[in-house]
């Protein structure tokens, strides 16, 4: 049994797959080839955001914002302590500083009454301030924007949406990655929208700052390939990616999301009296990057994953230490009491197989495999 199944998923596609990466190779056009141009135009319709910028991932697409933002020495940046490292290296990278926020505790999404006390703490403080809130879309589910665009309002601040695991996710009839200032995904192969390589896009409404994106990731580029009139760098995505993904992308948008929410759904009527299952707030629509259960300890948790390797069946633990505690970040001196729900959720949380192209009898012997080893 495969975590994230892309053979299946191949097999399904490779006829769309094929012809479209050999179009690439026949016309020899490897560096933003007008696939890439074809395929920003229709995620940004698709998102329903007037620009799309593709980067060559999802990191350079979180760094890129902070650029055009100018974000730099003496700011501060919020982040989720329980999200992928890359939400908050990007911050380092641009001399800013990352002030990590705690999580709600069913959501695992940012939780604004942390988000609003870090920021009135930096601001008592006196040594940074606070310009920028990222939001991590975890695993598929848009965060409450509505709570964070006040708080954003309030003390003048970007939202920074972090839709690497939110694409396909949605609040009301409104798209992830058109809920930030400027919102960014990744096109990594085990994402729900995946190419075959590295590859990421950044949204945004603004056009001068989609100017400044474009130019950016081509080396700061000016009028022309040799004119450089900003410190930029090299984050294309590369056509036969481009490619790929527009391949994917009709049934992803028409199929795929629906095959995951019926997925999902099944996996929560079959576990939902034995274990924590994912919670989708009302009005809430996931994207479903992955389908995560949550343990009563750190024992039951890596008994079960134990369990389950030696059934032949995969699972993932997302994520197994919180930013405050990667040391990396040390420097900072986070206070660990600040945290509660990410520590919790780092010994407790167990990721399941899970993929649009599961079969109803993959997920009875899953679900099955997960309440004998409780229950025993």
């Amino acid at each position: 049994m495969e975590f994230r199944d892309l053979k299946r998923q191949y097999q399904y596609l490779k006829k769309d797959i094929d012809l479209k990466i050999q179009e690439v190779i026949g016309q020899t056009n490897f560096i933003q080839g007008k696939q890439v141009a074809d395929l920003e135009k229709q995620l940004a319709d698709y998102t329903g955001t007037k620009h799309c910028v593709t980067c060559a991932n999802g990191t350079d697409a979180l760094q890129l914002a902070l650029m055009v933002w100018n974000i730099g020495e003496g700011d501060a940046v919020f982040i989720p302590d329980f999200t992928f490292f890359s939400s908050g290296e990007v911050v380092p990278a641009v001399n800013a500083v990352p002030v990590f926020v705690d999580v709600e505790p069913d959501t695992y999404n940012i939780d604004c009454n942390s988000l609003e006390t870090m920021i009135q703490r930096v601001i008592q403080e006196g040594k940074l301030l606070p310009k920028v809130i990222v939001s991590v879309d975890l695993f598929g589910q848009p965060a409450d924007y509505g709570r964070i665009s006040k708080i954003a309002e309030k003390y003048h601040m970007y939202i920074l949406e972090d839709a690497a695991q939110g694409f396909g996710g949605r609040i009301g009839e409104r798209r992830a990655c058109s809920f930030g200032d400027i919102a960014t995904t990744s096109f990594f192969p085990a994402k729900p929208f995946g190419c075959y390589g590295d590859g990421g896009a950044v949204f945004t409404d603004n056009g001068e700052w989609a100017e400044l994106l474009r130019s950016y990731r081509v080396h700061g580029r000016g009028s022309s390939k040799y004119d450089n009139v900003r410190i930029g760098m090299n984050s294309r995505l590369d056509t036969l990616q481009a490619a790929i993904l527009q391949a994917k992308f009709p049934v992803f948008s028409e199929k795929e999301l629906e095959w995951e929410q019926l997925a999902a759904a099944r996996y929560t009527e079959r576990l939902k009296e034995v274990v924590e299952t994912p919670y989708i707030k009302d009005g809430f629509y996931s994207g479903w990057a992955q389908y995560t259960i949550r343990l009563s300890c750190r024992t039951a948790r890596d008994g079960l994953q134990t369990y389950l390797k030696e059934q032949g069946i995969p699972s993932a633990v997302y994520y197994q230490k919180p930013m405050h505690r990667q040391q990396a970040f040390s420097g900072n001196k986070y206070e660990d009491n600040d945290y509660p729900v990410s520590d919790k959720l780092s010994d407790t949380v167990l990721s399941l197989p899970f993929h649009p192209y599961m079969k109803e009898e993959e997920i009875a012997l899953v679900s099955d495999a997960v309440k004998k080893y409780l229950k025993g």
